[in-house]
């Protein structure tokens, strides 16, 4: 499985020919974190768990982004919110919140879940199911939010 690798090493090709330094040193950053669990695993890593970690990468600029323009750096948080903007263009495309509650009803309906007790069973089924295309956190809204009535 070599799709968002090979999809990184033909975007950074083009980034150096474009001479678009931004985006060359954030494709280098997503590389070298893949390198790195990679090494740190002894195997190639899966796609699933690039998705992860690309999902991974992004919350940790967007924290920093927030910090940035809470301390009024507003050059850096842009470069932070520049740099999610590409990578998350190597994700799938984002569920919406109907999809994700369609979805979470599904499970639920399937499982029996009722009560809030249920929720690890519904969220354990629902994180491996819409892997990449959906946050952890809004998946467990979807589900709080089904469960709770």
């Amino acid at each position: 499985m070599a799709g968002i690798r090979d999809a990184l090493a033909e975007d950074m090709k083009a980034a150096m020919r474009a001479k678009e330094t931004l985006r060359l040193s954030t494709i280098r950053m997503v590389r070298a974190e893949i390198l790195n669990k990679d090494k740190e695993g002894g195997e190639e890593t899966s796609e699933k768990d690039i998705l992860k970690l690309l999902q991974s990468m992004i919350k940790k600029r967007e924290e920093a982004a927030e910090q940035y323009a809470a301390a009024d750096r507003e050059d850096m948080a842009r470069q932070e919110r520049d740099e999610i903007q590409i990578i998350q263009g190597y994700l799938p495309a984002q569920m919406e919140d109907a999809e994700i509650e369609a979805a979470a009803q599904a499970v639920i309906e399937e499982t029996g879940a009722s009560t809030m007790k249920d929720m690890g069973k519904v969220m354990g089924i629902l994180t491996r199911e819409l892997a990449g295309r959906a946050t952890g956190a809004r998946v467990s809204q979807a589900v709080r939010k089904l469960l709770g009535t």
